[in-house]
């Protein structure tokens, strides 16, 4: 316990200085919330919505810290520490290698749980927004898609060769998932195709059930989100556990 509470002080010291995912996992989710509050107030989302426009994207902007830390953040920290012989020289201390990869899922666990609290906070304070269904179901949500992504970020950092590699990698699932799964674009705007398109990213399945608890539906109604995520998560962790490279 004392290893890990040292290396999560060092590492979160080092994250905060690179301001990276300060940026895009702290400021930008709450930016996205004073614009759509901005803009579309307490407007209803579409002709004949129950919801405002707010309520709608609730759940789809908190997802932006988490998809930055685990698609984005994640892997390529996992790759430079590979390349830089950090997590070969972890393997001959005292301290299990496996410490730092926890450590790092900690920190990104922790900025999207900071940006949750203001993206809430911001929207509750300056919109009046509140939270239509049970808070439960949507930590519970929160959390599924959250494991769901970290362990995507996992797949692709543990098994990429290089941080140029991973780099690549995800950067081609970080931006189609930001921009067409509803995370800054709502998915109620998009055309009939482009929400078909968008169907096959796992987030937007994971904003699905998060804008299905914000708002109070059925939960059976997004059954088959519930089953991809979990679906996913599993395969992603069961690969990445099996073929992580450590150098």
């Amino acid at each position: 316990m004392r290893a890990f509470k040292a290396l999560l002080k060092t590492e979160c010291k080092l994250s905060f200085r690179g301001m990276d995912m300060f940026i895009f996992a702290i400021c930008m989710p709450v930016v996205v919330v004073v614009i759509l509050g901005t803009v579309f107030g307490n407007k209803p989302a579409f002709d004949g919505a129950a919801y405002s426009f707010l309520e709608q994207s609730f759940g789809a902007v908190t997802t932006i810290s988490i998809c930055a830390g685990g698609v984005m953040g994640l892997p390529l920290v996992i790759s430079d520490y590979r390349s830089r012989k950090i997590l070969k020289r972890f393997k001959v201390t005292p301290t299990s290698p496996a410490l730092i990869l926890v450590v790092q899922v900690v920190i990104y666990m922790l900025y999207s749980v900071a940006s949750l609290v203001l993206v809430y906070t911001t929207a509750a304070v300056f919109f009046g927004f509140h939270l239509h269904g049970s808070w439960l179901q949507f930590l519970g949500a929160y959390l599924l898609v959250m494991v769901t992504m970290f362990s995507i970020g996992l797949l692709v950092g543990g098994i990429a060769p290089n941080m140029k590699t991973a780099s690549a990698a995800a950067s081609l699932l970080y931006f189609p998932m930001l921009i067409f799964s509803g995370a800054t674009l709502p998915y109620e705007v998009m055309p009939v195709a482009l929400q078909k398109g968008a169907d096959i990213l796992p987030l937007t399945q994971g904003i699905k059930l998060l804008k299905a608890a914000s708002l109070g539906l059925p939960i059976d109604s997004v059954f088959l989100p519930v089953i991809v995520m979990i679906v996913l998560a599993v395969i992603c962790t069961s690969i990445s556990v099996h073929f992580f490279k450590w150098e």
